[in-house]
């Protein structure tokens, strides 16, 4: 088999107080990266603090009091790049801060950019800009009011929007079907005291991973290792495992009303498959085969023989063993593009699989798995996934578990994939229309 002339692995190479560290060799990019995720459940308590924290932070330290003083530092790194956020697998809640800068070996004068790097970031971190011990009441007002509207603008890309309202209503009830950016009628009540007592919380008690990627040297590992050994931490919180099973189900209809031209059509499923079962990759391969392409049986049937949809796919959430099928469709093909996506589920449980498809399932997947090389974050975010998933596989291992599936794994799958949830986002002056069609 071809080799990926990508990172062979995370390899982890220290832990401590809660703090892990691992590195990332990879010498195809120009640049190197610095990445801090901070690990917490996902829950109604901490969602809406957790994502307006990292934005209240990125305002400014100690050593670069405003935003201006951060960007001026980044362009003397010769352009290094800083962001942080949020982000959810499954039902873990990440924060993360990072920032990408030029490689020393390509720095004309010889710079130590990691280590003037690394000094930004943990500097950021570990040091905000306080106002009497807690931070700003100006930046967090100001902050506030721009994650009440990224919460309020989430409705604004419809396809996305109905993806994630059909996942919510199948983990109704669950730490899923929070949304990763918070609610915004929680904003009102944070206060400068509540958000700087969180900062300290997170700081201090939320397990920490840090990735180190690019041509990173021993020299550069001590400093990380060193530094955050300072760092005070306590009483380490503990992380649960949001996965469940769920069998026997009953479906659920879900009509949500909005101002729309083209219905919106989702299908959440329970695979019933952990992150970390060995029957990830014939999961993985179904789904490819499902929705995962061109070649897929949802755009072959639905879109282009049937003409009923603008777009068709599947994908997973395999950290909380869920598949969504998302459709774009006029209001009045609601029946008919349902029936027809059904029956693709249905004959694949009955093994109507052609090599020819999984043959384009496996190349597409493994173009995709090799195309992540291309980005730096890409990779890190795979080997990330990997820790939070509780695997240990590098891209090549991936590739050839594919590789391996077959037919039958593929249908023994089908048999295990059960409907929870038929989500439809339409016009108002079309509820209850769809279902006389």
């Amino acid at each position: 088999m071809e080799r990926i002339s990508i990172a062979e692995q995370a390899i982890k190479i220290a832990s401590f107080k809660g703090i892990d560290i691992y590195r990332i060799n990879v010498d195809k990019f120009k640049t190197s990266s610095i990445n801090f995720f901070f690990h917490d459940n996902l829950t109604r308590e901490n969602v809406t603090k957790n994502a307006l924290l990292p934005a209240v932070m990125r305002r400014g330290s100690e050593a670069y009091p405003r935003s201006r003083d951060i960007a001026m530092q980044l362009e003397m790194l010769y352009g290094a790049s800083f962001d942080c956020g949020v982000t959810k697998k499954g039902e873990r809640h990440l924060i993360q801060f990072y920032t990408e800068f030029l490689s020393q070996e390509y720095i004309p004068d010889g710079t130590d950019s990691f280590t003037a790097a690394f000094d930004l970031l943990c500097n950021i971190v570990t040091k905000p800009a306080f106002e009497n011990n807690r931070f700003k009441d100006d930046y967090l007002m100001q902050e506030k009011d721009k994650l009440r509207m990224l919460i309020e603008s989430r409705v604004n890309d419809k396809m996305q929007y109905s993806v994630e309202r059909c996942l919510e209503e199948v983990c109704s009830g669950e730490p899923y079907g929070i949304y990763d950016y918070g609610y915004a009628q929680d904003l009102d009540s944070i206060t400068s005291d509540d958000i700087t007592k969180h900062y300290h919380e997170v700081l201090e008690t939320f397990p920490l991973q840090v990735y180190l990627a690019g041509n990173i040297s021993d020299r550069h590992v001590e400093i990380v290792k060193e530094r955050l050994a300072k760092m005070a931490r306590r009483d380490l919180k503990p992380l649960v495992n949001g996965f469940s099973k769920k069998q026997n189900i009953k479906p659920k209809q879900v009509n949500e009303t909005m101002n729309i031209t083209q219905g919106k059509l989702c299908l959440g499923f329970r695979t019933n498959i952990e992150p970390d079962s060995r029957r990830l990759p014939a999961l993985m391969v179904y789904n490819g085969v499902l929705g995962g392409g061109i070649h897929s049986k949802l755009f072959q049937n639905v879109r282009e023989k049937a003409s009923l949809a603008y777009y068709s796919y599947s994908r997973l959430e395999k950290f909380k063993g869920l598949m969504v099928v998302s459709s774009g469709i006029e209001f009045k093909n609601k029946g008919k593009a349902l029936e027809i996506i059904l029956k693709q589920l249905e004959e694949m449980k009955n093994g109507m699989i052609s090599e020819q498809e999984i043959e384009a399932a496996m190349k597409s997947m493994e173009t995709g798995l090799k195309s992540l090389g291309d980005s730096q974050m890409n990779i890190v975010d795979f080997y990330l996934s990997q820790t939070v998933a509780g695997t240990n596989d590098n891209f090549n291992d991936m590739i050839e578990k594919i590789k391996n599936v077959t037919r039958e794994e593929i249908a023994a799958i089908a048999a295990g994939i059960e409907l929870d949830t038929v989500y439809f986002l339409t016009a108002p002056e079309q509820q209850g229309k769809e279902s006389d069609r």
